[in-house]
């Protein structure tokens, strides 16, 4: 008999920070790839989502963070990577911690702050789908679920 787990997803996780000032968002520029994207990155084992971003921003700006609410929930599986499960989490208003962003110099080499109006311009269009939604629910005070950065609250109509 055929192990039934064998059919069970294994999504990669990972988490992301959102840091918001009025119009404007917080993008890091990665060393990898040559890429914009917010402060984040993949979840290790054992480690919660939220602890995941509260790490990749100490590591990657060098502050202490508390994740205060979950932003976006995305499944966004990619044919390379397979099922992947991507949160944005709200990190607060950096205020005079913006001061203090040492960054590591190894994943990141500089950070920007970007209108959401120009986000195109910086970000890929799945990226930019996710975080445009990010920053509305940010906004709105909600949460939303999303797949390929798409808002989906119908899961009948599929």
């Amino acid at each position: 008999m055929e192990d039934p787990t064998v059919k069970f997803a294994t999504p990669r996780l990972a988490s992301g920070a959102l840091f918001v000032n009025r119009d404007r968002i917080l993008l890091v520029h990665k060393t990898y790839g040559h890429r914009w994207d917010i402060p984040g990155g993949y979840v290790d084992r054992g480690e919660s989502p939220a602890a995941a971003c509260e790490r990749e921003v100490n590591e990657e700006l060098g502050l202490r963070r508390t994740v205060q609410r979950l932003l976006v929930h995305d499944w966004a599986p990619s044919e390379t990577e397979g099922d992947k499960i991507l949160y944005v989490f709200d990190c607060g208003d950096l205020g005079n911690d913006e001061r203090n962003i040492r960054l590591d110099g190894v994943e990141i080499d500089k950070t920007e702050w970007v209108s959401v109006n120009s986000l195109a311009d910086y970000l890929t269009s799945r990226l930019l789908r996710r975080l445009t939604a990010a920053y509305e629910a940010h906004a709105s005070g909600t949460i939303l679920y999303l797949e390929h950065g798409q808002p989906c609250v119908n899961t009948d109509s599929r």
